[in-house]
């Protein structure tokens, strides 16, 4: 019988698991993980990429639920990309979808959904709203991005308080969905910048573990191998410590 249920719905034991365990990330402003990979946080792109095997997430719930609760839209609208071509297939999958299009939070999400109804999932409707998906990623990285060059120039010059800007900046690199390689940039400039009081780095450092373990790791090895200098001496101390508490033993830099 549950097998019938599977088969008629699309919908799995492991997916429902799946979007439970989504459900109470959200809550907790955990992030997403690619599956498999414990330090790979879930971007955009991933759910475009229909050669990546997503397993579980695949399944119409936890796209569904993505697609409704997801904070950001370039998400959301990615979850609803994946998920349409099963739309496509199952009638519902269908009516799961027009529920996200009532449901969520993002405007251009139930624009794209109405839009696939009205085309009856055609592959062509389907390509123009990946197309959509791409375009609201590469704005929304601009308008973030734009962000924190403003709230930077704010902070030399003294019009913006360096716990304010930090906080500002995990929560626009976070919600902008900016690539690892860029955030690491980045926090490695900061960290290494001559003109950055100590203070502020110590404040990031209060927010490292923020980051994906995966990025820390390369900050604190990019770091660890600058040059040696009076700005950065009690930072890569810091950071020697940081990899004491997290992975034992006596770790030092110099």
């Amino acid at each position: 019988m549950v097998d019938q249920v599977e088969s008629k719905t699309g919908i799995t034991k492991a997916g429902i698991s799946c979007a439970l365990d989504l459900k109470e990330k959200y809550k907790a402003n955990q992030p997403i993980c690619v599956p498999g990979e414990k330090t790979k946080i879930l971007m955009p792109e991933n759910l475009l990429n229909i050669n990546l095997d997503l397993e579980a997430l695949e399944d119409p719930m936890p796209l569904s639920l993505m697609a409704t609760r997801d904070p950001e839209s370039p998400m959301s609208m990615a979850a609803a990309a994946r998920l349409s071509p099963q739309a496509g297939k199952n009638k519902f999958v269908g009516e799961v979808m027009r529920i996200v299009a009532d449901s969520s939070k993002h405007e251009n999400v139930t624009h794209a959904i109405n839009m696939l109804h009205e085309n009856d999932f055609h592959p062509k409707a389907i390509g123009e709203v990946v197309r959509q998906t791409n375009r609201v990623i590469v704005q929304t990285r601009k308008q973030f991005s734009s962000a924190l060059r403003q709230n930077l120039h704010a902070l030399l010059e003294g019009d913006m308080a360096p716990r304010s800007f930090v906080h500002e900046f995990f929560e626009l690199t976070e919600n902008g969905n900016l690539r690892h390689d860029i955030r690491k940039r980045l926090v490695t400039s900061m960290l290494l910048s001559t003109t950055i009081r100590p203070s502020i780095k110590f404040l990031f450092l209060e927010n490292f573990d923020r980051l994906p373990e995966a990025v820390r790791m390369t900050i604190i090895k990019d770091v660890l191998n600058a040059p040696e200098n009076h700005h950065t001496e009690v930072i890569k101390e810091e950071l020697a410590w940081i990899v004491n508490n997290e992975k034992g033993g006596t770790f030092k830099y110099h």
